[in-house]
């Protein structure tokens, strides 16, 4: 077993220095310096895109769908990845999950983009639905590469970020006194696998509707917490910032050791949070309603920010700010809750653990649904049967209880690597399809000079609308 851990150590660095760090900044500055910084200049264009209404009834709006893509970002990566990257890579870390989310931003904008070209009608339930093995498959015309993207989807979103979620929420348990590090996290693990199972096979709508409305308020109360520690410390922000910046560029202890440097948690722990590039916002981005297939582009790239930008920095400057000592030793919720605690006293644990429970259990619902789309596309674009359905839950329901009792390195070594595998197929296949995506670009620019709302026809990009669905 600890050879084989090991195994997934090595690994882990690997897919990520040198082969993912590659592969991440030749993507994001491929899209960044062809469309001339795109998530930067139409930044503010995208806000007002926001607020446009489909022009058909009961069709999910662009806003609708970014509620959903960042819905599925928003979660324990916000809280307990940026703590684990801080506490392992060191405060600089902060820095490059800044650097990651602007770069990433344009691959954010890419992948939507040709979702929502590509997307299909859903004949069944109206609307529409796609992702990246449709345009993978439309574009590279391989159905392989289609199908083992979706495998790699499957096996992040049902396994991987599940085992993490489970891991995460109960980590936050560690700081009370009750806390037995060989049966505590097995009891929460199998509390949570038995309330995740029961409303998988149908039961507890209630709390599935309950927490799908207390999560964004929570997630709300959560940054102005943050914001009042920040305000309360705020002399302390200039040496903070100051310290940021300071281990960012701190060349010589990022040359000693990259695979443990705050670069690399950096680009790990921001890319666990914000998923730009990886291929799981398109998921969302094909069910919305727009004229323009690059509006839907620049609203998931909003997503990017307000989850990196805002809510994972909210984190970062809440623990650097509180005066808590960086450890290695705290790594994880226990860095969170101790900063909450020095500022809001016995209150602040209990908070994190409160916040962490809806993050979790709608993270853990939430990436379960994630991977009907995968598994449809694979099972030739219709749902598996029922007894499939049935074996796969029950699978997943064991994963979140083993999720529980995994030792933290080995929880996050699965994630990393899973999420890798479809970074690496979903990235170089939007950079085949760059042209696609470059001429829609630039078809909406020439429009919104010319003082018109953008509509988009395939045709007007070269392509053959007799293959699409949408845009004839």
């Amino acid at each position: 077993m600890q050879d084989f851990l090991e195994f997934l150590d090595a690994l882990d660095g690997f897919l990520y220095y040198p082969v993912l760090i590659v592969v991440l900044i030749a993507g994001g500055l491929y899209f960044s310096l062809k469309s001339r910084f795109a998530q930067v200049r139409l930044c503010f264009n995208a806000f007002r895109i926001m607020a446009e209404r489909p022009d058909e009834k009961g069709a999910i709006s662009s806003f609708g769908a970014l509620m959903v893509s960042t819905a599925s970002r928003v979660g324990t990566g916000n809280i307990i990845g940026v703590s684990t990257a801080i506490c392992l890579g060191g405060p600089g870390a902060v820095f490059w999950m800044w650097v990651l989310a602007i770069i990433g931003g344009a691959s954010a904008m890419a992948e939507s983009t040709l979702a929502q070209i590509f997307k299909h009608k859903d004949t069944h339930n109206g609307g529409s639905y796609g992702g990246p093995a449709y345009y993978i498959e439309a574009v590279i015309h391989s159905r392989a590469i289609a199908v083992i993207f979706s495998l790699f989807l499957i096996a992040t979103y049902a396994f991987g970020f599940n085992a993490l979620a489970s891991y995460n929420l109960q980590s936050t348990f560690s700081v009370y006194s009750f806390y037995n590090a060989r049966t505590t996290p097995l009891i929460i693990g199998a509390v949570i696998a038995v309330v995740t199972g029961w409303c998988l096979f149908g039961g507890a709508k209630r709390i599935v509707k309950v927490t799908g409305l207390l999560v964004p308020v929570m997630g709300v109360v959560y940054v102005l917490a943050a914001i009042g520690i920040m305000v309360l410390k705020i002399d302390m922000l200039p040496s903070v910032l100051e310290m940021i910046f300071s281990d960012a560029f701190n060349f010589r202890a990022i040359g000693s050791g990259i695979a443990g440097s705050c670069l690399m948690y950096g680009i790990k722990r921001g890319l666990y949070s914000n998923e730009a590039g990886v291929g799981s916002a398109p998921n969302a981005a094909a069910s919305a309603h727009t004229t323009h297939p690059v509006k839907q582009g620049l609203i998931q790239m909003l997503s990017v920010y307000i989850d990196t930008i805002l809510i994972c920095s909210a984190t970062a400057f809440m623990c650097l700010m509180s005066g808590v000592p960086v450890t290695q030793e705290a790594a994880g919720a226990q860095y969170v809750q101790a900063s909450m605690q020095a500022v809001f006293g016995g209150f602040g644990p209990a908070f994190i653990t409160v916040i962490m429970a809806l993050f979790a259990f709608t993270t853990l619902l939430g990436n379960l649904f994630y991977v009907d789309n995968a598994l449809a596309y694979i099972n030739g674009k219709k749902m598996p049967g029922k007894s499939f359905m049935t074996c796969f839950r029950v699978i997943c329901t064991i994963v979140i209880l083993a999720g529980a009792v995994l030792p933290m390195s080995t929880a996050w070594a699965i994630a990393d690597i899973f999420m890798a595998g479809m970074a690496l197929i979903n990235i170089p296949c939007i950079m085949a399809a760059g042209g696609i995506v470059l001429r829609a670009l630039e078809d909406y620019e020439k429009q919104r000079k010319s003082g018109i709302n953008p509509v988009f026809h395939a045709s007007s990009i070269g392509l053959d609308p007799e293959k699409l669905d949408y845009w004839k």
